[in-house]
């Protein structure tokens, strides 16, 4: 079996998708998806196959089509994929615990408060358990 495809360096590929990544903007929130930590799995096969598991800010989020065509179109447009799979998923309730430091502070600039320690002070710090079930 001789390749004649040269191998797919997938830690460039996912260093390439999450850059690209951050021009996605969440409808509700206008922080990027990256920053609030709504890509839940990136996966990349050695074919080229480019898997996406994406959060929703909210359950029932009207422009959930458009998101994932806007996130199927930097995919494509960052790296040569063969195929693109986003996956939405409902079941994992997203939480402001979930953004990047860089997106507390973007929300901070734009809100004037920080909703991480606003989320901690009305829901408390997450135990273990609910940990592990959002992870």
């Amino acid at each position: 079996m001789e390749m004649t495809e040269k191998t797919i360096d997938k830690e460039e590929w996912k260093r390439k998708l999450m850059e690209g990544l951050k021009e996605v903007y969440d409808p509700e929130i206008p922080v990027d998806i990256v920053n609030l930590g709504l890509i839940y799995d990136l996966k990349i096969s050695d074919e080229g196959d480019v898997y996406l598991k994406l959060g929703l800010t909210a359950p029932g989020c009207p422009v959930v089509d458009d998101l994932v065509y806007t996130v199927q179109e930097v995919v494509k447009e960052t790296v040569p994929a063969r195929n693109v799979d986003v996956d939405v998923d409902m079941e994992t309730q997203w939480s402001p615990l979930k953004m990047t430091a860089e997106g507390r502070d973007k929300f901070k600039k734009i809100y004037g408060y920080d909703i991480v320690e606003m989320w901690i002070q009305t829901y408390g710090m997450p135990t273990e358990d609910q940990k592990a079930q959002s992870s």
